[in-house]
């Protein structure tokens, strides 16, 4: 069933246009992330949609009776309707908030917590979240995955990459005033993105040498009117207008860190240390080492204390007991989540290099200008007060400013905030390729798989525990608990050994999985091929949950075949 569709939406800033003759239906049952470059109007869309904001041209098609709940970015908390008063209760003991320390003074997290708590008492058959993972803990986001499995349609606004492949069943690209939509996880978007852009890519090649064989026939001018071949001239004419009329894509940031200096080989070191505020015990009896090139995560609930373990490894803040030391030649560069080092009445030029027209990136020197565009910011823009800046331009901008300066220790709080995804991806080959040493606090639990080497992970009452890996690394070790050495009595029988080779039915097994991946492969792609066509949106939403439910088993049940296989290998090569 259609909850909502629109037809030819168009709407335009300025001379800036974000939507152009934009179609988009939503069905029943469906969870769609809404993805796009920051700046594009994403979030209008949904303020459209839920009827705030109007279009110029065009119309929204919406269910009689239709509800709807928006969770913007930054909510204002309003009081709830009488007749939500016990499920909204339910709800807030989910996300784990009180309603009326949020409203009061609650921080970014525990409003965005009370805001959907809010909008899922509402129960809405569409139910519209715009970067609702933004300030919520692991814990936090894991619950809203669940709960988004209970609403009728979602339209999700996000640039959590695992969270899309975790809930999404499409992905709708707005590029350039367009809706593009893909069937499928984020994962399967980038693969059949990557096709498009590649043949757009090709068909743009093939229009711009067309276009410059015609420009150098036009500049013959004699010939041109000699043989009177008006049509050409008037074709001329036409790609001229087209060529002028295609929208290029949205540049990429372009990111260099200097890390300056080497630093010593210790960065830090925490000896049995402890910080309790009043009763509250953040920090009990932490021992950890933090050695140079080493990519540090910090995991944790709201309020666990991870930016004060940070400022406890810089020395900025003192312990209660137990010894910090640091180590020698350290270069420091703080990415902020608060934003606290951004002067909103300053310039964005001045913010990056105050009273100078040039950066110095290392052995190079460019023009504050210039660099700026590295970071998608106009030259016009460059000279706007930062408080003009939108959320993910003033991330941005930190990360301009952070970069500007040569650092061998980078200390980033929450830096994914706002950002898209092409600006994460590219954040994430940056911080692989620097030298120097990253302490990273963050949610983001793909920017984390992808980063970090080690983790130091909160587990509540103040004991903090280090794991060797990311996020998923983190996860498969606290859910398996160390065993106790065995001790082995006299007399008693030895433990089975270790199999070391392979069985009968280990042979026939091994000889029989290619085969099962096989079939599971063609399965996948062919339900892939049907989720993706035209006439797939207009099946009965019990039909697409089915197939994504199955979709998602098949991926299991691939990648535990393929353990398997590599297990059985294993063994039969040790024979």
């Amino acid at each position: 069933m259609t909850l909502l569709t629109l037809r030819d939406a168009s709407l335009a800033y300025g001379d800036f246009p974000l939507l152009d003759h934009a179609q988009l239906a939503v069905q029943d049952g469906e969870r769609i992330g809404l993805i796009g470059r920051n700046g594009t109007g994403k979030s209008t869309l949904l303020k459209v949609v839920s009827g705030l904001a109007s279009l110029d041209e065009g119309a929204v098609e919406r269910r009689d009776g239709l509800r709807i709940a928006l969770v913007e970015q930054e909510p204002l908390l309003a009081a709830p309707p009488a007749e939500h008063d016990w499920k909204l209760a339910m709800y807030l003991e989910r996300f784990a908030v009180n309603l009326a320390k949020a409203a009061a003074t609650g921080s970014g997290g525990e409003r965005k917590r009370a805001a959907l708590a809010m909008a899922f008492a509402a129960e809405p058959d569409l139910l519209l979240l715009d970067e609702p993972t933004n300030h919520l803990d692991i814990g936090a986001i894991e619950t809203l995955q669940e709960l988004l499995a209970g609403v009728g349609a979602a339209l999700i606004i996000t640039h959590d990459r695992e969270f899309l492949d975790r809930v999404a069943s499409r992905i709708v690209e707005l590029d350039r005033g367009v809706l593009r939509s893909y069937q499928g996880n984020f994962a399967r978007y980038q693969e059949l993105k990557e096709l498009e852009l590649a043949s757009e890519s090709a068909s743009n090649a093939r229009f711009d040498k067309l276009l410059a064989q015609e420009e150098v026939w036009i500049r013959k001018g004699v010939e041109a009117r000699r043989t009177r071949n008006e049509g050409r001239v008037v074709r001329l004419e036409q790609l001229r207008r087209e060529r002028a009329a295609r929208r290029e894509r949205i540049g990429r940031v372009n990111l260099q860190v200097d890390s300056g200096e080497r630093s010593g080989k210790l960065v830090a070191e925490l000896e049995a240390v402890s910080l309790s505020f009043g009763t509250h015990v953040v920090i009990d009896r932490l021992s950890a080492r933090i050695m140079r090139g080493d990519r540090v995560g910090l995991i944790g609930a709201n309020g666990a204390g991870k930016s004060t373990l940070i400022r406890l490894i810089l020395g900025t803040q003192a312990p209660d007991s137990g010894s910090v030391r640091l180590g020698t030649n350290l270069n420091i560069a703080y990415f902020d989540q608060m934003r606290a080092a951004l002067d909103p009445d300053r310039t964005v030029a001045d913010t990056i290099s105050p009273g100078s027209d040039w950066v110095e990136i290392g052995t190079q020197r460019k023009h504050i200008s210039s660099y700026l565009q590295d970071f998608l910011f106009s030259p016009r823009r460059a000279q706007s007060p930062v408080r003009m800046l939108s959320g993910g331009e003033r991330n941005r901008l930190l990360l301009a400013r952070l970069f500007a300066r040569p650092a061998n220790l980078l200390v980033m709080d929450e830096p994914t905030n706002d950002l898209d995804i092409d600006s994460l991806e590219l954040l994430e080959q940056t911080l692989a390729e620097y030298p120097g040493t990253v302490l990273l606090v963050s949610h983001d639990r793909r920017f984390l798989d992808n980063i970090v080497t080690q983790t130091i992970a909160a587990e509540g009452a103040g004991r903090w525990r280090e794991y060797v890996g990311g996020y998923s690394d983190w996860l498969a070790q606290k859910s398996t608990p160390v065993s106790a050495p065995l001790r082995v009595a006299a007399g008693a029988p030895s433990p089975p050994a270790i199999r070391t080779r392979l069985g009968f039915k280990d042979q026939r097994e091994l000889e029989g999985l290619p085969r099962e991946i096989e079939a599971l492969e063609s399965e996948q792609q062919a339900l892939l091929a049907r989720m993706s066509s035209a006439e797939y949106q207009r099946s009965a939403s019990q039909v697409m949950r089915e197939d994504s439910e199955r979709a998602a088993l098949i991926e299991q049940q691939m990648a535990v075949k393929f353990a398997r296989w590599e297990e059985l290998e294993q063994l039969r090569q040790a024979r």
